[in-house]
């Protein structure tokens, strides 16, 4: 959400429908051999002793300020409601990423302990309703598009966070580091990574009957702004069609809120020509404003993790991704573990299809879902010596393994466990039954 915006003032060429489709095939998948790896790890900010309470935006501020004056390796940026994310640089190796992600999160972590401020990994509020800390004209325009669609638009912009995984498109050619088995893989692994790692269960401090209430959010937002294209062998051609037939969220302006169209999408913006053609700059801004959960940003984005609990807990999605992806053997046994998962989608796009539905209602107490985990995580085990991580990445996937995906729990599962101790009700008696 937090993706950079092109001066509205330079020099505008408008696009042809073929061009805007050569530009999307060219840009948003650049394929070679797997060697990078990223990770964007999103937080809440709350108050350090008493979480439950909201921050003012004044304190916001004044930490923010100061964490601007903190060198960092990873890029750092606000969220519309005051989350915080950081961004690593494409690395060559996993340890590289958990290295220097890890380093700045320490640095982020002192400045807002002094300002008794401190990151929380869910992936959505339990506590607080949808409270906009940014004021511009690309969220003003946002939040009025999403409107349309019911309160979800708000609560992704403003109370939900994530691990999202960046991994290399891959080959050209076919095989498990092929493009085309990457894209496919996941669009199905998605499901399980959601099931595995869902973590927000609570909304308003009370059980929403799922497990990643953060997907549920999502997948309500609408199959335009946050689904995927459907598959097939050609997923550059597959994407460039999406782009084009995706709602426009809006039209920037050079001062003034922008332009905020209803069912234009942006083939018809092509075509008509009004308010005014659509330039480069324009189509750029488009491709920021489509949140499917796996997107093309000439590497693959994947989006669907909640964020994790614990300082550390991101570590361990990102291992688990990066070694199912990157190592030729685990993303074999990857692609055969999740391919039987392929009928439950119905031939329906991510996430709006049932295999995806299922995963975030009920995570891994679903027992194909649950197989399918134990197997790529047993599988990311053995391949992570292989991509060099050490020995305490190594445990703490075996650990996550052993406490949750073997007993077909996650951490979602740990926050209803203690609000039914705290207030003596069996709420999520009716979900998990």
């Amino acid at each position: 959400m937090s993706d950079s915006v092109s001066g509205c003032t330079r020099t505008r060429t408008s696009l042809s429908e073929a061009e805007v489709e050569a530009l999307v095939r060219g840009i948003c998948f650049k394929t070679g051999p797997p060697r990078r790896l990223g990770v964007e790890v999103e937080w809440l900010v709350h108050e350090l002793r008493a979480p439950q309470l909201p921050v003012a935006p004044e304190r916001l501020e004044a930490a923010y300020a100061a964490l601007r004056t903190v060198p960092l390796k990873s890029a750092l940026t606000v969220e519309p409601g005051g989350q915080l994310e950081l961004s690593s640089l494409p690395a060559a190796s996993l340890t590289e990423v958990i290295t220097t992600v890890s380093a700045d999160l320490d640095a982020v972590r002192a400045v807002l302990r002094e300002s008794g401020l401190a990151l929380v990994g869910l992936g959505q509020d339990p506590w607080h309703e949808p409270r906009r800390f940014l004021r511009e004209p690309r969220y003003d325009a946002m939040e009025a598009c999403l409107d349309r669609t019911g309160p979800a638009g708000r609560s992704m912009m403003c109370t939900s966070a994530s691990v999202q995984v960046c991994l290399d498109a891959g080959h050209e050619e076919p095989g498990p580091l092929g493009l085309v088995r990457r894209w496919w893989l996941a669009h199905h692994l998605g499901a399980v990574l959601v099931a595995a790692f869902a973590n927000s269960p609570l909304a308003g401090n009370r059980p929403t009957g799922w497990l990643s209430t953060r997907q549920l959010t999502w997948t309500r937002i609408g199959a335009g702004r946050a689904g995927g294209p459907r598959l097939d062998t050609d997923p550059r051609g597959a994407w460039a069609r999406h782009v084009l037939d995706s709602p426009v969220m809006c039209i920037r302006r050079d001062g003034g809120p922008w332009d905020v169209p209803e069912g234009l999408t942006f083939r018809d913006w092509i075509r008509t020509g009004a308010p005014r053609p659509p330039t480069r700059e324009d189509l750029d801004y488009h491709v920021t404003t489509l949140f499917p959960p796996v997107r093309p940003r000439g590497h693959l984005e994947l989006r669907m993790i909640d964020a994790q609990p614990g300082d550390d807990g991101w570590i361990v999605p990102l291992a688990v991704t990066a070694a199912l992806f990157d190592d030729p053997e685990a993303a074999e046994t990857a692609y055969r573990a999740v391919k039987p998962l392929t009928e439950r989608t119905l031939g329906l796009p991510a996430p709006h299809n049932p295999l995806w539905l299922d995963a975030a209602r009920g995570g891994l107490a679903d027992a194909e879902l649950r197989e399918v985990a134990v197997t790529c995580f047993t599988t990311a085990l053995d391949a992570l010596p292989r991509l060099g991580a050490g020995p305490e990445v190594i445990e703490a996937v075996s650990a996550y393994l052993d406490r949750y995906v073997v007993l077909g729990r996650c951490p979602a599962d740990d926050l209803l466990d203690r609000q039914l101790g705290a207030d003596g009700r069996a709420h999520g008696k009716d979900f998990r039954s």
